[in-house]
This record gives structure tokens, sequence and C-alpha cells, in this order.
């Protein structure tokens, strides 16, 4: 799988890092943001290993340090 590294002098936050990356994949965009903008409840990103929805969410702080993870929310089963 690729990685993705943006130097914090261009990205911030993980609402910058992910507005980059979506302008770059424009596809990815629905997938990822509900229609107001917001996160999709089905996708889950963390920063080095913890939820950004339990830190500040999309203004959640990064440095050239950290990863970012994007996992589509797993449901299901029998």
């Amino acid at each position: 799988m690729s990685t993705v590294r943006i130097p914090p002098v261009l990205r911030s936050t993980v609402g910058e890092v992910l507005e980059g990356l979506t302008s770059a994949h424009p596809s990815l965009r629905s997938q990822l943001f509900a229609d107001g903008g917001e996160l999709n409840r089905f996708v889950n990103v963390y920063v080095n290993e913890q939820d950004v929805r339990y830190l500040q969410d999309s203004a959640t702080p990064v440095d050239d340090r950290d990863t970012i993870i994007i996992l589509p929310a797993m449901a299901g089963g029998r």
C-alpha cells in the first residue's frame, strides 16, 4: 500500500491532509466525507493509532512524524 507524506508546512491538521488527498484523488471525496463535509461515519481515521473522533476530529494537529491511517468501518456477518 502507498504511503502519503505531506510536510507539516503544507498540512497542519488531519482535515487539511484529507482535503489535499481528495483534491489529488477526487473519487475519494464521496467515500471519506458526508454531504455536510464531516467525515463519513463509516470511515475511521487514526493519527498514530488514535481515533481522531476522540481527539480533535478533523482539527487534530499533525506533524511530519505522524502516521495517518484511513480505514473503512467493518460491519456485517451472520
